[in-house]
């Protein structure tokens, strides 16, 4: 019973799918984890609605964005390949009709995203960056310098591209956007393009919807620049757009929502949506590369994931009748496409990896099963969700995991983790490394402590409170898991997490003892480096920590609430054995985080290891090299073994 670390390369993922216009056959990706190649290797495939089968469309070895023509008769994607050690994008095309070879349309070393067909089939936009780093000296004139999982950014921006799909004739878009360009689509029309793009490189976080006109090089920006805009949709006549955006009037707190702009009235209105996250921010380690469109406009409709608490349901909203769920269960819904009466759609659970599914007239059926065999060998064990009374009366989600071969009446080792954010949740999503630790002999407590997304903007609106209020309601988890499961044994606790979590865990380790071990990754330490070294840390702590977006380091009492909430001033409290893992390209929780925690408790001469993973960034455990996230696995067992088995 239970998954074994090795069986990470046995799970596959399934993402990404999109229903041809024929609505008669579903593309999607399909990624297999191989530590021999020590890569992820992924192609696409076909589900034949009306065979009910399914087949692998191209060979790889890393394919993904399946993207329709309008008629259905092509397929464009995205293959990655390496030449000359460098990571080289191809945007492929295979005509679906004559089932030939797939051939490249253009060739670009700085990526592929973004890819929407002309309305006439002749051209597709897509993304792509320009911009040399300089492989010697920097001279560097630009913040943010580098972000997590690309590098050196500070000479390199996103820009819009067209390319004549017959001909391969390429073209840069020439907009007004001086900054990066995140979205863009044809209008339906195809006469114009809208497109997202941030104002300030100090300010990344505020962005803008744009529409162009190529024909009259007209540009219009609609928004007026004061949210944080992440996608959109066209209405399918093309006079309207809706588009998930949050108002910063709670600063990085606040929830995605929906808005909708006439385009003839120039007007916006935000569209009726309960108080909870129009997004997907639920953990998980088993999910494959996805393109898809969060918020999609279908006919009457328009279609949007809902963070629910523990779960993240698809649901819509038209003029007449308001909100209603589409797809929802004690499940997430990751990526969907509609056509007609059909949804595709990759759905998982805490016990079952993504996989295919089809909703057909209020039918639900899973029409692949890839995990099938590996789930019937396994027999994971099932969480429980428990409720936990905080001390000011707010109820906190709460979950156990029981270990793999429980027995009644035997006391087992727990581990309190921790995820990270602060703004995602636990939940009705997979985790491989939960159920490596249950078969490990471990009970698994997790939680949505104060700061998680999925319930209200009040609730996630934990600024400038690091450490307070969520220390307080992770405790009190922890406290009611030991008085209601007696099968815990509170002498042999330990306590994870990462990001956030990592900060969690080493405010924990510096504020109390009545943990055995710890395991802190990719974590924070010290809130006033993070402020400088990182790509997002100089305006994410002026956020969260100081409490206000733009309250510079050097202005009034900022430098002291950094300092004050960083873990490293209250090491000299610090007693529990800890393991620190972090990634050595990790741009978003630099290295010296960790390095600074280890030296201090090194020197304070509490057991401490730290294991650096080269080549790696801040996501090491989700889409790291396979052979480092086995690593890092065997290094969080046997550190639990040690400490919390060893008498």
């Amino acid at each position: 019973m239970g998954l074994k670390i090795e069986d990470l390369e046995k799970l596959v993922l399934v993402s990404d799918p999109k229903i041809s216009p024929a609505s008669r056959k579903v593309a999607f990706v399909v990624t297999r984890i191989s530590t021999k190649e020590d890569k992820y290797n992924s192609s696409i495939w076909l589900y034949n609605i009306t065979e009910d089968s399914y087949y692998q469309l191209t060979e790889g070895p890393s394919d993904t964005s399946p993207t329709w023509s309008p008629s259905g008769r092509y397929l464009a994607f995205v293959r990655r390949t390496e030449e000359q050690g460098k990571p080289t994008f191809e945007l492929r095309v295979i005509d679906i009709k004559s089932c030939g070879q797939s051939r490249v349309v253009v060739k670009t070393e700085g990526g592929i995203s973004s890819i929407s067909w002309s309305p006439d089939e002749k051209e597709i936009l897509f993304i792509s960056s320009k911009g040399e780093v300089e492989k010697d000296v920097k001279h560097i004139e630009n913040i943010p310098i580098w972000f997590n999982g690309i590098g050196f950014i500070y000479n390199r921006l996103s820009r819009l591209f067209v390319v004549d799909f017959l001909s391969g004739n390429l073209r840069e878009v020439e907009v007004d956007a001086k900054e990066d360009i995140s979205y863009a689509r044809w209008s339906p029309a195809g006469k114009k393009i809208a497109y997202i793009s941030s104002t300030d490189r100090s300010r990344p976080y505020i962005s803008d919807i744009h529409i162009f006109d190529p024909d009259s090089g007209r540009e219009e920006k609609l928004t007026r620049g004061n949210m944080s805009i992440e996608d959109f949709a066209w209405s399918p006549t093309g006079t309207k757009i809706v588009f998930r955006g949050s108002d910063l009037s709670r600063g990085l707190a606040g929830h995605m929502r929906l808005w909708i702009l006439d385009l003839r009235t120039a007007e916006m209105e935000e569209l009726g949506i309960p108080d909870r996250d129009v997004a997907n921010a639920m953990n998980s380690d088993v999910r494959g590369p996805s393109s898809g469109q969060k918020i999609q406009w279908y006919g009457e409709n328009i279609y949007f994931p809902l963070m629910m608490g523990y779960k993240v349901a698809l649901y819509k909203w038209n003029e007449k009748n308001g909100i209603s769920p589409v797809i929802e269960g004690d499940f997430t819904v990751e990526d969907y496409s509609m056509m007609g009466d059909l949804i595709a759609s990759t759905i998982m659970s805490s016990t079952t990896p993504p996989e295919l599914y089809l909703l057909k007239g209020g039918d639900l059926r899973k029409v692949t099963s890839f995990n099938d065999s590996l789930l019937r060998t396994a027999k994971l064990m099932k969480p429980e969700r428990f409720s936990v009374k905080a001390s000011d009366g707010e109820i906190i989600d709460a979950f156990i995991l029981k270990p793999a071969r429980f027995e009644y009446g035997k006391k087992y080792p727990a581990i309190l983790y921790i995820h990270g954010g602060p703004a995602t949740a636990y939940g009705e999503s997979f985790i491989h490394e939960f159920h490596v630790l249950s078969d490990a002999g471990f009970v698994v407590i997790y939680s949505n402590p104060r700061g998680s997304t999925g319930y209200s903007e009040e609730f996630r609106d934990i600024r400038g409170k690091y450490g307070t209020r969520d220390y307080l309601d992770l405790m009190e988890v922890l406290d009611t898991a030991l008085e209601k499961y007696g099968f815990i044994d509170p002498e042999k606790i330990g306590v994870a997490g990462g990001s956030y979590g990592g900060f969690m865990t080493n405010w924990i380790i510096t504020h109390t003892d009545r943990f055995k071990a710890a395991v802190t990754q990719r974590s924070i330490s010290n809130w006033l480096s993070f402020y400088g070294t990182t790509d997002i840390g100089f305006y994410f702590a002026e956020d969260q920590i100081i409490g206000r977006l733009g309250q510079r380091l050097w202005e009034e009492k900022s430098f002291e609430k950094l300092w004050d909430s960083s873990p490293l001033k209250y090491i000299g409290n610090a007693k529990t054995p800890t393991l620190i893992l972090h990634s050595d390209e990790d741009y978003r929780c630099w290295l010296d985080q960790a390095i600074q925690l280890f030296t201090a408790l090194k020197l304070k001469g509490v057991p401490t290891k730290l294991v650096i993973f080269p080549g790696e960034n801040h996501d090491l455990s989700r889409n790291g090299k396979p052979k480092h996230r086995m690593e890092r696995l065997r290094e969080i067992v046997e550190w639990f073994n040690k400490y919390l088995k060893t008498p």
